[in-house]
């Protein structure tokens, strides 16, 4: 991913974002000045399963689009004539969700006559520290976006030129988040309400596992750490498979003994990227790169308290600049799409009606 990363200051990009469960369209100039931002949320229809459904995910994307992108282009008062162009983000993701969000896009792109531009989610996560502020993020730096289904670690060389590092091999960390709440009964989404409990309980009450992996490695796996939640709060399992039973359940668990649980999950959470993300930046250092300048952080778990204050400290070690998105901007959104579409379509990098929806990632 190369190419200029300051765009023309009038350019201006509508953006259409339906990844995994949030029905998103945002207006963007300049790269950074948020003209509009829409999201539909469907947490009310995932609540009962704990998770997100992807059929009933991309159905709703059906119902939602349509009104989303209207309202969108309506509060930034931009008509068809001052949008140069359409980005969507079309990996990866939920393929049935990506799908509605594509066909939405390249329907708009022709039948305005507009360029359309295939946006990264991922990458998109990263340049969302960029919305809204003036204080940009100099580079070479090192990019993090965790999220319900991402943890990942990037050498960012540019905004548009990233070279993948490390990721999970199993659980993402919002995903472990998600499931740390539904063992607490503390339901969905997780993050959010278990960061919430853990600011009042003791995280030394449980010594729960900090995953290292082997010597040097940069890849996530928060697995064992949720398996270690499970068993402090209901035991060591007997029998195997769906015949497993255990010795208790959570109902037992008095509202001192959650905050603890979650206290103590989240510090070895938290301490698992950091320490990734320190070790990202000593190896970077350590090859003779282009000495690092920022941290630059994104993605729904972005948003977690204890994150944000252990990468703030972090980055005052380090003597390295921190960016992280403002809260609107954690959440998947489409400003950042349109913001990435933005420096996209400045450097050139646009997309004919062709444009694919996939599931995966290119890195």
């Amino acid at each position: 991913m190369r190419g200029s990363d300051q765009p023309t200051l009038g350019t201006t990009v509508l953006g259409i974002e339906s990844s995994c469960d949030e029905t998103a369209a945002a207006v963007v100039r300049g790269g950074r000045a948020v003209l509009s931002n829409i999201i539909a949320t469907q947490e009310e229809l995932h609540e009962e399963y704990g998770g997100v459904v992807p059929e009933i995910a991309s159905r709703a994307h059906l119902e939602r689009i349509h009104p989303v992108v209207r309202r969108a282009i309506e509060q930034a008062g931009a008509g068809r004539d001052e949008i140069d162009a359409i980005a969507v983000g079309h990996r990866p993701g939920l393929i049935g969700s990506l799908l509605v969000g594509v066909a939405a896009a390249k329907a708009l792109a022709w039948a305005w006559g507009k360029r359309i531009i295939g946006v990264d989610h991922i990458i998109a996560h990263l340049h969302a520290a960029s919305l809204g502020t003036e204080a940009l993020p100099e580079f070479p730096a090192i990019g993090l976006v965790v999220s319900g289904g991402h943890s990942s670690l990037f050498a960012m060389h540019s905004a548009l030129e990233v070279e993948c590092l490390g990721r999970t091999i199993d659980d993402a960390i919002g995903e472990a988040y998600d499931k740390a709440a539904m063992i607490l009964g503390l339901g969905f989404p997780g993050g959010p309400r278990v960061d919430a409990r853990a600011q009042r309980g003791d995280d030394r009450a449980h010594d729960f596992p900090i995953s290292r992996l082997e010597p040097g490695s940069l890849d996530f796996s928060f697995s064992g750490l949720k398996t270690a939640l499970l068993y402090a709060v209901r035991g060591t399992p007997t029998g195997r498979g769906a015949g497993a039973t255990f010795e208790r359940d959570a109902s037992r668990l008095n509202e001192a003994e959650i905050d603890d649980h979650c206290a103590s999950f989240q510090r070895a959470a938290v301490a698992a990227v950091m320490l990734k993300l320190e070790r990202a930046i000593e190896q970077r250092r350590d090859l003779q790169h282009k000495p690092i300048r920022s941290i630059i952080i994104g993605g729904g778990v972005s948003a977690n308290t204890r994150l944000r204050a252990e990468a703030q400290a972090l980055a005052d070690r380090l003597g390295l600049s921190l960016h992280l998105p403002v809260m609107t901007y954690c959440l998947d959104n489409a400003a950042m799409i349109a913001g990435l579409g933005c420096l996209r379509l400045d450097a050139g990098l646009v997309n004919d009606l062709t444009l694919s929806a996939s599931p995966a990632g290119t890195y």
